[in-house]
């Protein structure tokens, strides 16, 4: 009986809504902001101009940070795939409905191309740094949880934001614009940098939300996981 008892899986109350959160919003920055260009005045700085994802795709690197922390790494990367799966299916319907020829009398054709279609090059670019950058930034999570022995949160979470977010800005700018004619070449660098600081400072300012999720979600699932047997391959599902 104790050996059957082992081999069930252990259940989580909250997994599945995290999951959700993470693909949620992940989607939401790949399918809503990189549509628009905005703009703010801020204090001291002045006008600043970037892509609207900026606001969402940092928040699934918070949301990645809360599955390693608590569920460990390799229940992270099993949501990492599932939100990869789910955009490349949203990628590929937007292709169809896009190409589709329009109806008569409906006007909105290049409006539609404008919000939802994407070369090949930009989504494969924005696929490939999703899937290193997560990883990244789950596996320094996991290895700095070790080292300090589950203290200083605040470390885990910056740390492992800068290295992913980082590393996924220095292949998505390059492998979608890099000689594309839609951005000098010698805006890149400007860019990932502008990019790589904003989204970090957004992992910075929702520190306190991270505290208070990761240490109800640990009370409440009773787990606090630490990866000193894992095997750190991205490449596998099973947990």
């Amino acid at each position: 009986m104790k050996q059957l008892e082992s081999s069930i899986p252990r259940q989580y109350r909250y997994l599945d809504l995290v999951m959700v959160a993470f693909v949620t919003v992940y989607l939401c920055s790949n399918l809503i902001g990189p549509a628009k260009a905005a703009s703010l005045e801020l204090p001291l700085i002045g006008q600043v101009t970037f892509g609207a994802g900026v606001l969402f795709f940092p928040i699934s690197y918070v949301f990645g940070d809360i599955l390693t922390e608590v569920y460990g790494y390799a229940r992270a990367r099993r949501v990492i795939w599932t939100g990869f799966a789910a955009m490349v299916f949203a990628s590929f319907m937007a292709f169809v409905v896009v190409s589709l020829p329009p109806a008569a009398g409906w006007s909105n054709q290049a409006a539609y191309e404008i919000a939802f279609g994407s070369t090949w090059r930009i989504v494969a670019a924005s696929l490939t740094a999703y899937c290193v950058g997560e990883f990244v930034n789950s596996f320094v999570l996991a290895k700095l949880k070790l080292m300090t022995e589950g203290k200083h949160l605040w470390m885990r979470t910056i740390g492992s934001t800068v290295f992913g977010e980082g590393i996924d800005s220095l292949l998505f700018y390059p492998l979608a614009f890099w000689n594309s004619g839609l951005i000098p070449n010698e805006l890149i660098p400007s860019l990932m940098l502008s990019q790589w600081i904003a989204k970090t400072a957004v992992e910075v300012l929702f520190t306190p939300l991270t505290y208070k999720i990761v240490g109800f979600l640990k009370r409440a699932e009773q787990e606090d996981y630490f990866d000193r047997d894992t095997d750190f391959t991205p490449f596998r599902i099973k947990t």
